[in-house]
């Protein structure tokens, strides 16, 4: 006969640390969720016509939601490399997994892009047979009409900047953040308001990753335009750099504006889910 313990006999949970490697596949699934939804609802949009602006603003905010839920645990879920920089710098993450986490979150991209890719081949040969810059724009972030590179630069390190400086308000646990298993929903709200208010010019990028990774995979699938903007100038590095000069701006503001003016919280310890700081 089986042998039955009860549940004060039962053995002491295991309590693992997450290793480098768990933390990058962390980092690539909650980044690929970001651009399942988010990559996925402008291919609906643009490609199966179907939606607007505002379905597009909402599905990113989601796709960050659900990102951040899955990735939260193990990471804090960064799913930016500008987010992964700025905590670096500001916030005291371990100098060693900036690069491992940020070559995560663009290899997360590049796969959940070319997942895209494929489901909505069909309505993309539809409309856009050549592959031109009629739909380039599902994949990877152009300048608007009118908008200069150095106008859509400028908008990406605004952005950028609000993007992290309120992350950080959300997460400092001295100030008044969420209950931990809200603060991925505020984050995505966060990105659906920057979608909204500063959307237009440059198309909110604010994620080298988030770019860069479904650039590359619409360049290897056709888009031999990829890198460049309808006036034929190189565009590419504008959503990596602005974003990460963003990014350290956002988090400077944050400390010298706020965190430097918080009282000090003694005893107090940084509820589950929260982005973790400790070099562990």
């Amino acid at each position: 006969m089986a042998e039955t313990r009860t549940a004060a006999e039962a053995p002491p949970a295991v309590h693992r640390q997450p290793t480098l490697a768990g933390e990058m596949l962390a980092e690539f699934a909650g980044t690929a969720i970001l651009i399942l939804f988010g990559v996925g609802v402008v291919a609906q949009v643009v490609a199966g016509q179907n939606g607007g602006d505002d379905s597009i603003h909402w599905a990113w905010g989601l796709g960050v939601t659900f990102g951040v839920y899955v990735a939260g645990r193990t990471t804090g879920a960064h799913l930016n490399p500008a987010v992964t920089l700025a905590l670096a710098v500001f916030k005291g993450f371990a100098w060693r997994k900036v690069v491992p986490y940020s070559v995560a979150q663009v290899l997360g991209a590049f796969a959940a892009a070319l997942v895209v890719r494929w489901v909505y081949a069909d309505a993309i040969a539809t409309v856009d047979a050549g592959t031109t810059f009629d739909t380039q724009g599902i994949f990877s972030t152009l300048p608007g009409a009118g908008v200069s590179i150095g106008t859509a630069f400028l908008d990406q390190v605004v952005g950028t900047a609000i993007l992290v400086f309120l992350i950080f308000a959300v997460t400092e646990a001295r100030a008044t953040p969420p209950a931990a298993n809200l603060a991925p929903f505020i984050i995505g709200l966060i990105v659906v308001a920057i979608g909204f208010a500063w959307g237009s010019n440059a198309g909110y990028a604010i994620n080298p990753a988030r770019d860069f990774g479904p650039r590359m995979a619409s360049f290897l699938t056709g888009y031999s335009t990829a890198m460049r903007e309808p006036g034929g100038q190189f565009y590419f590095w504008v959503p990596i750099v602005a974003p990460l000069i963003g990014a350290l701006i956002g988090g400077a503001l944050y400390r010298v504006l706020i965190e430097r003016h918080l009282p000090e919280a003694e005893d107090e310890q940084q509820p589950a889910g929260r982005i973790p700081t400790e070099d562990d």
